[in-house]
């Protein structure tokens, strides 16, 4: 009996192409249901431990450190999808999977809390000098203290700076994401800081004293990157 042999030339090659937008759209929603699970799991230890009531600190910062990375995501979004340079592409993940889950953390923390999400009257109002002007840890930099809300915070790209993000290609569009997420980065030091030295609770404090290590590390690496492309970082707005 005769066998009909595979013809091997309908074998397709493997695909050097991105992810297809309908994966990238799944892993997306993946990533926020694993930000809100983790954020979920994290409420137990806040429940069952003899921890202080959370300050206004605790609550500012969780309110407000959810916004400035919720942009950060947002950039990180489209350098992942756009980007065609790997290096660039691994930071970008990097960020946004990290800061997601750090998001759900907070939102968690300001659900058991009893808290809204944000803070309508503004930004960074909590950070007052009712704790004392004690200057960063070590740093030469004083500490910042606000006499009020404001209307938005250190670091955060334009509405123009993100359109003409999500428009640009190549390496425009690797340098643009990295001028702007290391601002955005240097924008957020001062919370993050001020937050790991005041916040009452424990768990508040560990999570900006970790931001604040990680964001450093990528900050560097970043300042790294924009000189091997010849660029400059961006004056902090």
């Amino acid at each position: 009996m005769s066998t009909v042999e595979p013809d091997d030339t309908s074998t397709p090659e493997p695909s050097t192409r991105r992810p297809a937008g309908a994966v990238l759209v799944l892993g997306a929603i993946g990533l926020l249901l694993l930000g809100a699970v983790a954020g979920v799991l994290l409420r137990m230890p806040l429940e069952k431990n003899s921890e202080p009531e959370p300050s206004a600190v605790d609550v500012g910062f969780s309110q407000d450190m959810s916004a400035h990375h919720a942009q950060a995501v947002d950039m990180a979004g489209v350098a992942l999808i756009a980007s065609t340079d790997n290096d660039v592409r691994r930071l970008a993940y990097d960020i946004l999977t990290t800061q997601q889950n750090q998001i759900g953390r907070m939102q968690a923390w300001l659900q058991l809390w009893g808290e809204s999400n944000q803070n309508v009257e503004g930004y960074m109002g909590w950070m007052t000098d009712e704790h004392g002007n004690t200057g960063h840890h070590g740093g030469n930099t004083a500490e910042p203290t606000m006499s009020g809300p404001m209307q938005q915070m250190p670091g955060m790209a334009s509405q123009e700076e993100m359109t003409a993000l999500r428009q640009s290609t190549g390496p425009a569009l690797d340098t643009m994401f990295l001028q702007l997420m290391l601002r955005h980065h240097q924008g957020g030091v001062p919370m993050l800081d001020y937050a790991a030295e005041h916040a009452d609770t424990t768990a508040v404090r560990t999570l900006a004293s970790t931001m604040s290590k990680t964001q450093e590390s990528e900050s560097q690496l970043m300042t790294s990157m924009l000189a091997t492309r010849g660029a400059t970082p961006l004056p902090l707005s």
